[in-house]
């Protein structure tokens, strides 16, 4: 158990303070820039770039298109000493354009299921920014000799760049990470941690349709009357209602995993009596042990070999990701939360106040003196937090919904922070608020920025005192050690899952803004003002 006397506001804790407080309106802007770039998995090429160029002027080496990931970037900074990092996300999610307004609006001139952020990962990113930045700027106050790392991590939506980062050895030589998400409450995760995403693409080709039957018994052959043969489309319904079908039969329906697709190509667009000859579905699966979602995939790919079979196309597979599940360290969860509770809740300003009751009277309901929640502004005991969380689960489930982080738990002590993402209060229970309230508040800087700073401050509190007390690396090493069978290569250490050259799925076809004559476009055609995307059935 840590010590509480160990965890104190110390003067590098103070200085680290003061330096975000008197950057805090700068961070401020950067968060709103991610924010309005809103770009899509593997897309965020302006996201990415504002990274790279603040991370070079705060004195950090920068290798951009790290992994050969074109959006993600590895930083480093210092000399010696222990090797401590953190990472950012800044990926934004298709379908979820929301302008700062307290009533539904997509961002001005832009599609309305144009990409815009949930989580956010806007100020996930930034927070992250902040601790590490307060850090340094106290290591270097103090010259005490550290090494921070700090990663820029792309496509988080679909699990994407962290196993690949893992894979090629990016997160390997560190001793510890502290890395965080915004969430509903301000607290860390402690036993109960993410479980695995596997994600892939099942490509259908139908390259000999001449093959499909024999001409010689036709007494003539047209080709545009002739049977034409089941094409890729064809081949992808049946993978898909196939896979509806066989869903209940791949593992029994306790624990929380799930199954989605998505469709990324669908054949040609011309109408004609020929058969379409490319279509790919994406599979991505959630689930709390490695042996369901590989359990999973085994049933797609006997799924996609039954559509080959009747279709007469050629399939082939293409991994996404591959996860691991997380691995705890109760050491750095006590850590990381002893540091948050040196500075306090965060509280929501009066301008914040203003803009959630604004949204609740758009929705009709009686606006709240708080409209916002009350874990929003406590901090919950991470023991209250796990015990909440482990009541929705059955028992023999260790691990709980999905997010790439886990890869760090696998190479060093690491600890999930949270902090409060603004929360709108419920009415009554059982209300849900419609999702683009809280995509709307996560770009208002008046309800953002508390958490966000919060964050700033308990991440880099906490990076300060893995650099300047040896006992508190050796206690979080030491469980680290017993988890894995040994640490990194032990008998209990899961080693990456994905292949070291692993090429990131970058050239698939992921929605993303386009430049036309018109300007920047969202990739769906944009629906005449008020008319729709055609006449209304």
């Amino acid at each position: 158990m840590l010590d509480a006397a160990e965890v104190r506001l110390d003067a590098r804790k103070s200085f680290a303070a003061d330096w975000i407080a008197r950057n805090a309106a700068r961070f401020s802007a950067f968060n709103a820039e991610i924010w309005n770039y809103a770009e899509p998995a593997w897309r965020e090429y302006r996201s990415a770039a504002a990274y790279g160029a603040l991370l070079r002027a705060e004195g950090f080496a920068v290798e951009a298109g790290s992994g050969g990931m074109p959006t993600a970037f590895a930083a480093e900074w210092g000399k010696g000493g222990p090797v401590l990092g953190s990472y950012a996300e800044y990926d934004a999610v298709p379908g979820n354009s929301q302008a700062v307004a307290p009533y539904r609006a997509p961002r001005p001139g832009l599609h309305p299921w144009a990409a815009g952020h949930t989580d956010p990962h806007s100020s996930l990113g930034t927070a992250a920014l902040i601790g590490v930045l307060a850090a340094k700027a106290a290591l270097e106050d103090s010259g005490l000799p550290v090494t921070l790392r700090f990663m820029g991590e792309p496509a988080e939506k679909m699990c994407g760049s962290k196993p690949v980062h893992a894979a090629k050895g990016y997160l390997d030589g560190a001793d510890a990470y502290v890395v965080y998400h915004p969430h509903r409450a301000n607290t860390v995760a402690s036993a109960t941690q993410c479980g695995a995403y596997w994600s892939a693409v099942f490509t259908f080709e139908c390259l000999e349709p001449e093959r499909w039957i024999d001409k010689s018994l036709l007494p003539i052959s047209i080709s545009h009357a002739d049977a034409r043969c089941p094409g890729a489309i064809d081949a992808l319904c049946l993978m898909y209602t196939t896979t509806k079908y066989t869903k209940e039969a791949m593992f029994p329906h306790t624990g929380t995993w799930t199954l989605n697709e998505f469709v990324l190509a669908a054949g040609d667009a011309t109408s004609d009596n020929l058969p379409p000859r490319f279509a790919q579905i994406q599979y991505a699966a959630r689930a709390p042990a490695l042996a369901i979602v590989a359990r999973i995939f085994d049933v797609l790919e006997s799924n996609a070999r039954a559509a080959v079979a009747a279709s007469g196309c050629q399939a082939s597979r293409r991994w996404v990701t591959k996860t691991r599940v997380g691995l705890p360290n109760q050491a750095m969860s006590d850590l990381a939360f002893a540091n948050m509770r040196l500075f306090g809740p965060p509280e929501f300003p009066p301008a914040a106040r203003d803009f959630a009751r604004r949204i609740q009277e758009g929705l009709g309901l009686t606006p709240m003196e708080n409209p916002f929640a009350p874990e929003n502004e406590t901090l919950t005991e991470p023991a209250e937090y796990e015990a909440t969380l482990r009541r929705a689960l059955p028992p023999w489930q260790s691990h709980f919904t999905s997010d790439d982080y886990v890869e760090y738990t696998w190479h060093a002590p690491t600890v999930r922070v949270f902090t409060m993402r603004p929360t709108l209060r419920a009415p009554e229970p059982g209300y849900a608020y419609p999702a683009w309230a809280a995509n709307a508040l996560g770009g208002l800087p008046a309800a953002i920025d508390p958490g966000m700073l919060l964050a700033g401050k308990t991440i880099a509190a906490t990076l300060l005192d893995l650099a300047a007390n040896p006992a508190l690396r050796e206690a979080a090493k030491a469980e680290f050690t017993e988890r894995t069978g040994g640490g990194v290569g032990g008998a209990r250490w899961v080693a990456p899952l994905l292949p070291r050259d692993f090429a990131p799925p970058v050239d698939l076809r992921w929605p993303e803004y386009v430049r036309t004559e018109r300007g920047e476009e969202w990739w769906l055609p944009t629906p005449a003002e008020g008319s729709g995307a055609g006449d209304p059935l």
